[in-house]
């Protein structure tokens, strides 16, 4: 924030500013306080009923288009990996409601993320209502509201904060991106089989066995 000086105003900008800022995302996805939001608020939305799912970002608190097609998509890939995840005694793995703090101010809430046991910075890191600490993999589940520039920021921030790795699934292309740096991507169809690299070592999921699970698709 810039203190007024008789040589040096106030500096302002525009609501547009802020919406660029924060990657394009539309107007109906800002939750406006008339103030700074902090991650008190992102908690007291997360417990309030009904829960509203909210991401803190340069002080403005943007809402999560999570929508029941997203929630079931999150489902799905959640149980491949935990049934991997718990086999292999590998770390957590968390839904779309767990808050993580990327750095100061900065809270992100990725539809899937895991971490290694190892990689938590204490023992019960993984137990406090908001985990301190980037997650080793993140998963964004595309909606109709996200934009690619609020996505490619997502990205920026997760690698920049210690993410290793980051998956983009398209539900309606029916593909997952993957990246192992915020620009460095692949492009998997649903013909390809998905695996954890050294992040998630073992996994493999073809992706014809996500894409066709029948709780993500029209009942027969």
């Amino acid at each position: 924030m810039t203190t007024a000086t008789a040589d040096a105003p106030v500096e302002q900008e525009t609501f547009a500013d802020t919406l660029r800022a924060l990657g394009g995302v539309p107007i109906e996805r800002i939750i406006w306080l008339r103030r700074e939001a902090t991650e008190a608020d992102v908690v007291r939305l997360a417990e309030q009923h009904p829960k509203r799912l909210a991401e803190l970002v340069d002080g403005v608190l943007v809402e999560k288009p999570m929508g029941q097609r997203e929630g079931f998509f999150a489902a799905s890939l959640i149980a491949f990996l935990m049934a991997h995840v718990r086999a292999n005694k590998l770390g957590v793995v968390g839904a779309p409601d767990t808050i993580l703090r990327l750095g100061e101010g900065l809270n992100r809430l990725p539809d899937v993320c895991f971490t290694a046991w190892a990689n938590l910075p204490a023992a019960d890191a993984h137990l406090q209502r908001v985990g301190a600490y980037a997650p080793d993999l993140a998963v964004e589940i595309l909606s109709p509201s996200n934009t690619p520039a609020e996505l490619e920021r997502k990205r920026r921030e997760y690698f920049t904060a210690g993410t290793k790795l980051v998956w983009e699934v398209d539900p309606d292309a029916r593909t997952v991106t993957v990246y192992t740096t915020a620009t460095d991507s692949t492009v998997l169809t649903a013909t390809a089989t998905l695996t954890g690299g050294t992040v998630l070592p073992g996994f493999a999921l073809p992706l014809a066995d996500l894409f066709d699970d029948p709780q993500l698709n029209p009942r027969p």
